[in-house]
This record gives C-alpha cells, sequence and structure tokens, in this order.
C-alpha cells in the first residue's frame, strides 16, 4: 500500500484483517514514526485497535522502503492523496505520478498495480505508460479501484461495502481477466456476504467515484435548498424529505438539511468532475450548480446567524458546538465552521468553540481570537447564543433545562436540526432551526 494517510491506512488495515499481509509505504517521518509505534495519526473510531491487533498479527507492517515493501507481491496499490490544483481545483497528481515512478524502479516480477486513489479519467493508463517508459521490460498490469469509505464509519464501509468497482484494461481480454481473478482473490472475505464486484474498463471506474460523490452532493444541496423553501412557505423539511425519502428510486439517505456539505471528497471530487466534464466538450450543468449551491449556503448561515441574533454579534458571546465537516471525524477540510466562524468574527462576535476532536485541527484554521474550550459547560458559559454546527452526539443528548441554566442568553441556533424545537419552546428558550418554519419559534427574518 504506497501511502499511509486515511484511505491507504483505513485499507491496509482492513485488508490485513482479512487475512493478507500488507505493506504500508509512507514517507513522512512523522508520520511513519507514529504508525510503526501503533499511534495513529488520524481519528477514525476503531481504527487504533485494527491496526495494533494486526501488526501484533504480523499481518501489517509500515516502512518508507518501497522496493523492500513491494518485494514478492502479488498487487501494489497507489492510495497517495490527490488534492486540488492551487489556483485552478483540478486534482493534483504529483504524487501519484511519483508514486508510480518508485515503483517502476522497484519492482522486478509480475505485479497488478491498483489505483485506489481517487484519479480522473485516464490517469490509470497514464500511470502505465510512466512505467513503461521508466521499465520497459517491467511485466504488469493496470487497475482501477476506487474508495468509497465514509469519514467516521471508514471500516463498516470496507467491510460491508454496497459494491467493489474494478477497473481493467479490457482490451486486453486474457490480461483482464487475470486481473479480476486477482482482485477477486483480494477481497474473498466480502464473497460471505455477497458483495458484488462491478468490473468495467478503466475510465468507467474511475468516472463512477466522481459521479457517485457529485450525485450525492448534489442530494445535500437539493434538499438545503428545499429547507430554505420550508422556512419560506411553513413547511416542515424533515416531513418533506421523508415524503421523498420513501419513494425507493430517491430513497432516505443524503437527504438532511444542514449548513452545507464539507470534507475531503465532496467538495474535491465536484470540483474535479465539473473540470474533468469541461475539458471533454461535456459540461455538466448539475455538478457546477451543485458547488455553487453549497459555497452559498455557507454565506447564508453566518447571515442567520446574525439575524436570529437580533441583526448584529457585535461584542455579544457565541458558544458554537462542533467545528469539523461532520461527527466521528477531526477532519476540517471545507468544514462550514470556516467560513461561518470568519465572518461571525468580522463581524465582532466573541466566540467560544469546542469540539469532541477536532479543535486541534481547526485551531490554526480559524481566527485566532477564537477561544477553544474543554467541555460544553464551558462553552456555554456567559454565552448570548448557542449555535450547533455538528451534530455529534453528545450534543444531541443535551437537556433543554441545562442548556437554559449554563448559558446567559436563551437563543439557540440549530444548524443541525437536532434538538425537539417544542421542548426547547417550552423551558423559554427561543429556538431556529432549518427549513421547520412550523415549528420554530418565529419565522426567518
Amino acid at each position: 500500500m504506497i501511502g499511509g494517510g486515511y484511505v491507504g491506512l483505513v485499507s491496509a488495515a482492513c485488508f490485513s484483517e482479512f487475512g493478507h499481509e500488507v505493506h504500508v509505504v509512507e514517507n513522512n517521518p512523522q508520520r511513519l514514526y507514529a504508525l510503526q509505534n501503533g499511534e495513529i495519526p488520524i481519528y477514525e473510531p476503531g481504527l487504533d485497535t485494527l491496526v495494533n491487533t494486526n501488526m501484533r498479527a504480523g499481518r501489517l507492517s509500515f516502512g518508507n522502503n518501497i522496493a523492500a515493501a513491494i518485494s514478492d507481491v502479488q498487487a501494489v496499490f497507489i492510495a497517495v492523496g490527490t488534492p486540488p490544483r492551487n489556483g485552478d481545483g483540478h486534482a493534483d497528481l504529483q504524487y501519484v505520478y511519483k508514486a508510480a515512478d518508485e515503483i517502476a524502479q522497484s519492482l522486478t516480477d509480475y505485479t497488478v498495480i491498483i489505483t485506489k486513489s481517487t484519479v480522473p479519467l485516464g490517469t490509470s493508463r497514464k500511470i502505465a505508460e510512466r512505467i513503461r517508459q521508466k521499465n520497459p521490460k517491467l511485466d504488469f498490469d493496470i487497475a482501477s479501484n476506487p474508495e468509497f469509505l465514509r469519514e467516521g464509519n471508514a471500516i463498516g464501509d470496507f467491510m460491508r461495502p454496497d459494491r467493489i468497482i474494478v477497473g481493467t484494461d479490457t482490451a486486453q481480454p486474457e490480461r483482464s481477466q487475470n486481473v479480476q481473478a486477482i482482485l477477486r482473490t483480494i477481497y474473498r472475505p466480502l464473497s460471505l456476504i455477497e458483495v458484488p464486484i462491478l468490473f468495467t474498463n478503466l475510465e468507467s471506474a474511475e468516472l463512477t467515484k466522481y459521479a457517485s460523490n457529485s450525485f450525492l452532493a448534489m442530494k445535500i444541496s437539493f434538499i438545503n435548498e428545499m429547507a430554505d423553501l420550508c422556512d419560506k412557505v411553513g413547511a416542515n423539511v424533515h416531513d418533506v424529505a421523508r415524503g421523498m425519502g420513501l419513494d425507493k428510486r430517491i430513497g432516505q439517505k443524503f437527504l438532511h438539511p444542514g449548513p452545507g456539505f464539507g470534507g475531503s471528497c465532496f467538495p474535491k471530487d465536484t470540483m474535479a468532475l465539473m473540470h474533468i466534464a469541461e475539458e471533454h466538450q461535456a459540461p455538466s450543468r448539475l455538478v457546477e450548480a451543485t458547488i455553487k449551491v453549497n459555497e452559498t449556503r455557507k454565506t447564508n448561515m453566518a447571515s442567520r446567524i446574525i439575524a436570529h441574533c437580533g441583526g448584529s454579534v457585535k461584542n455579544k458571546t457565541l458558544a458554537i458546538l462542533g467545528l469539523t465537516f461532520k461527527p466521528e471525524t477531526d477532519d476540517m477540510r471545507d468544514a462550514p465552521s470556516l467560513s461561518i466562524l470568519q465572518r461571525l468574527d468580522d463581524e465582532g462576535a466573541h466566540i467560544q468553540a469546542f469540539d469532541p476532536v477536532g479543535m486541534e485541527t481547526a485551531r490554526p484554521l480559524l481566527p485566532h481570537t477564537v477561544r477553544y474550550c474543554s467541555n460544553v459547560t464551558e462553552a456555554l458559559t456567559q454565552a448570548d447564543a448557542v449555535v450547533i454546527l455538528t451534530e455529534w452526539n453528545e450534543f444531541r443528548a443535551l437537556p433543554p433545562e441545562f442548556l437554559k441554566t449554563h448559558m446567559r442568553g436563551k437563543i439557540i441556533i440549530d444548524l443541525r436540526n437536532i434538538f425537539d424545537p417544542k421542548t426547547m419552546i417550552e423551558v423559554g428558550l427561543q429556538y431556529y432551526s432549518v427549513g421547520r418554519a412550523d415549528l420554530s419559534l418565529a419565522p426567518l427574518p
């Protein structure tokens, strides 16, 4: 496994749990040192146990010597980062190509080289071309096996996936069949739960990842727009979402309103797909609109908070509960809190924030004036208003009386709709949520 980041580490740990011997190549000295000592540099529930168990069993190891790691192996997975390229939003493939070059210099026997990183269409073929140029005598095949892991539930997603997508070079049928057989062997434990494996050509596998994430992002943006409409007409977005979701053609997932999507996948992949479509003269207007709606959403959420605070937050103390883009992760990439808190700080608010695991990650990204609290109670102290930005379970469990007792003001701005409006209002709190105008204290200003 080339790359010990989020995708590489989770995949390596799960493959070793399948019973395979997995060697992880990681070039970052600090990360490598942590991994070799059983320390997990990312937050993912259950990953520390899985890694340490398989290290003790001798099935999982970490190092920085690629030649030693890929000696006498059946498959090499490339799982390095593909962040947005500075300035234009295209996927940055420098780490992918560097890994391919090192593989070409180190491999001696037949191996299947598999891209697990999210890469634009045609990248797998370009990897194959680079390897052939650097090592013309090497016998190898290329495959694309995109990951579909949700942060906070990555192990479950890997062990109980909806499907496995594998792209091969179908122009060479015999070699393609051989690659398919190797990948079936690698994923054989999942056959016990009858997980379907879809074999496609390389381009289809690469596009499936972008198309899947962009479609899910589009569902989020759609329900957020419906939530805004519900606020205006007196409807309840949760009833609307349930009415939609009961239609099996639509489904209930990703129909939860909020302050906009973030994280490592949706913002990056929608932007990359938009550029891919433009480059091939097949522009995707829906994806373009999804990106615009999401960015506008974050801006509007800051304005909504200010409006619910009487039109100004200057010199007001705001308790911010949740900073990460979603619960069960410390990931702050494109989190709504980044733009929202910057705007609130610009408007003169005093921000007291608490997040169960994300504060250290958030600290260098947020205004230096933000005060980070050790628990919910500290964040609530002397707060004029409370804003829910991430739906951590420990926030869901907060009794209305607890909020009223520990804060100074009475305003609750719930951007994740985790509380019951009726119980909030009954204790005397001014409660505002998203898309539930029929249940809130007052219509959206």
